[in-house]
Order: C-alpha cells, then sequence, then structure tokens
C-alpha cells in the first residue's frame, strides 16, 4: 500500500493537544522523494534553492523512508498497477473523511512531482474515480499540466509552480487556462511576474494565518489553493 502523509499546513482534521498546540489528525496528502534523480524532471534551481520539502527529507529519516516507499511501489510500474495503488490509498482517505465528519480534500504531492506520462494518466483516472474529493496539486512539469487541463477534472486545482527560471512556459499556460501558483523573492516580485494576471498572496506564507490552530489547517481555511479561486504569489522571504 502507498503511504500519505500528515502535513498540518494542508490536512482536513486537526485535533488541540495539551499545550494547545494544533496537530493533524488525518493524513490527506501524499508525497514523493523530490529531485530530478527521482520524480522532479522539471525541477528549476530556483525550487531547488528553496524546496521545504527536500530539507525536511534531508531531516526526518522517517519522512524519508515513506517517500522512498511511495517511489519504490510506482516507480515502472504499468499503469494498471499504479492506477490500483493510488486508488486504494484514497479510498483509505474516503473512509477516514466519512469517519471523522472531515471535508475530502486531498493534496497530491506535497513533496515531488509527475515523473512521467503514465503516472499522470493513472492520477487522472483516479481523480474521476472519487468525484467528490477535491483534489488539488502543483507541478513544474508542462506536459502534465496540460495534460491533467486537457482531461477537464471539476474536481482538481491545478497550479503549475512557476518562478523567474520556467516563466515563459508559466505565462504561456496561464494564456490557456492554467493557474499558476508564482514564487518570488518577495510577493511584489512575484505579482510582477505574472504579468497582471489576477493574483493572491498566500495567507500562510503571507503570515495572515499560521499553519494550524483550532479552527484548521492553513489551506482548509483559506481554500483558495483548494478550490482553484485565482493565480497565487508565493514568497521566497515571506515578505
Amino acid at each position: 500500500m502507498l503511504k500519505r502523509s500528515k502535513d498540518i499546513k494542508v490536512t482536513n482534521k486537526v485535533r488541540m493537544n495539551g499545550k494547545g498546540k494544533a496537530v493533524a489528525v488525518l493524513a490527506n496528502s501524499f508525497g514523493l522523494p523530490s529531485g530530478k534523480e527521482f520524480s522532479c524532471p522539471s525541477a528549476t534551481s530556483v525550487c531547488e534553492s528553496v524546496c521545504y520539502a527536500g530539507r525536511i527529507e534531508r531531516l526526518r529519516p522517517s519522512v524519508r523512508g515513506v517517500l522512498m516507499h511511495n517511489w519504490q511501489m510506482l516507480n515502472g510500474s504499468s499503469l494498471e498497477r499504479m492506477t490500483d495503488l493510488l486508488s486504494k490509498m484514497v479510498t483509505g482517505f474516503y473512509g477516514e473523511c466519512v469517519e471523522h465528519d472531515a471535508p475530502k480534500v486531498f493534496r497530491i504531492h506535497w513533496d515531488g512531482d509527475f515523473f512521467n506520462g503514465t503516472y499522470v494518466v493513472a492520477w487522472i483516472n483516479v481523480i474521476r474515480q472519487f468525484p467528490d474529493v477535491q483534489f488539488w496539486v502543483y507541478t513544474r512539469v508542462k506536459s502534465a499540466s496540460i495534460s491533467l487541463h486537457t482531461a477537464k477534472l471539476p474536481n482538481l486545482s491545478l497550479y503549475f509552480s512557476g518562478d523567474t527560471e520556467n516563466l515563459a512556459t508559466a505565462l504561456m499556460l496561464n494564456k490557456i487556462g492554467i493557474k499558476v501558483a508564482m514564487l518570488g523573492d518577495n510577493f511584489d516580485e512575484a505579482k510582477e511576474l505574472l504579468d497582471g494576471a489576477k493574483s493572491f498572496r498566500c495567507p500562510e506564507n503571507n503570515k495572515a494565518l499560521p499553519l494550524a490552530n483550532e479552527k484548521g489547517s492553513a489551506c482548509v481555511q483559506c481554500m483558495g489553493c483548494v478550490n482553484g479561486t485565482s493565480n497565487v504569489q508565493f514568497s521566497v522571504s515571506k515578505k
């Protein structure tokens, strides 16, 4: 079985511990190991230099173990095998949502990316199998972005992750209707790179929301990216 991850920023169910800190109850995200040698064929030098997920992999061997397990299960597998593995994982997630009366929102790739075309199709199959689960994903893979966009999946919020290195691709995809999550050194730069396209600042990245509190995780409280309301700005400096 593939293993889901508990990410406090995106989790769809939190509880407060004895110290008044919010902790994740449900694992509603999926990850793969980062880097071009693994699942990130279109990683830019910009994203590699600031990748928070990659830092977590290095600092927490247990997290790295989960990601490598998922990679070993999927890499080299057939479409049928990939689809089956992903479907079983989401089925488990769905059951936990029902049990805990939690919103059915699922983050694809808190770490990692679409590493080949077969894997993209497997996710398209699974997203269609679960029409009442709202999925969201960020990717730097142009071909994956186009495939997911043309699949017309109403329950997927898709973002191409842009920066100064892949800016031309990001703006081209934005013109055909694919939303962009733009990374700049600061929010003003991210907004400028979007070339006038409507966008909002990630409120957690902007320090307007904590990672999580008694009301829930930052992403579930905001729901901007989850529902794909607009292009979004991210800042390296958080300023």
